[in-house]
């Protein structure tokens, strides 16, 4: 089975965007093999905010990849003829996962990442650490969610960025 990973930057205090949902704090670090780590991929999962942000940045999808985008609201007029619409996320990766192919990047949605969690659709959660106190934005997790995690993986950057990975140990249904 394939596995869905959650790979995101957030603030030392817990926020993945700004009030707004700006990312502009995100430095880019020469050390992250940035490359090597989209390879693992051939699938992501967007949600639509995220989407929004990629196309008014000019990249609305990544190419040679597989793009789905989650939405209830865009059509299929929206999204770029490569990418695939859906509006039934638990639906849409219940069946990815049990396709061929590599690990699937939940790369974007603060929202989407948490009803992929709580319908326990979600293996790994990679956190790039930034070392900045934003004090409001966009959650990494509502509060009152309490998932069980293990480290499997951590590292530290010479410009205080702090890679961790986790899996997630809750039941699956």
């Amino acid at each position: 089975m394939r596995l869905v990973r959650y790979a995101v930057a957030c603030s030392l205090d817990g926020f993945i965007a700004g009030p707004n949902g700006e990312f502009d704090w995100i430095p880019q670090d020469p050390e992250v093999d940035s490359g090597a780590d989209f390879s693992r991929y051939d699938t992501l999962l967007i949600g639509r905010r995220t989407f929004e942000v990629m196309r008014d940045q000019g990249q609305p999808t990544f190419p040679g990849k597989k793009n789905y985008i989650f939405s209830r609201t865009l059509t299929r007029a929206d999204i770029p003829k490569s990418s695939i619409l859906s509006t039934t996320p638990e639906q849409t990766v219940t069946e990815l996962r049990n396709q061929p192919g590599k690990d699937i990047w939940l790369f974007g949605g603060g929202e989407l990442f948490r009803t992929l969690l709580a319908s326990h659709l979600v293996d790994e959660i990679e956190l790039a650490v930034i070392p900045i106190l934003l004090s409001s934005g966009i959650s990494l997790l509502p509060r009152s969610q309490h998932i069980q995690l293990t480290l499997t993986q951590h590292k530290v950057y010479k410009s205080g960025i702090l890679s961790l990975s986790y899996s997630i140990l809750n039941d699956r249904p």
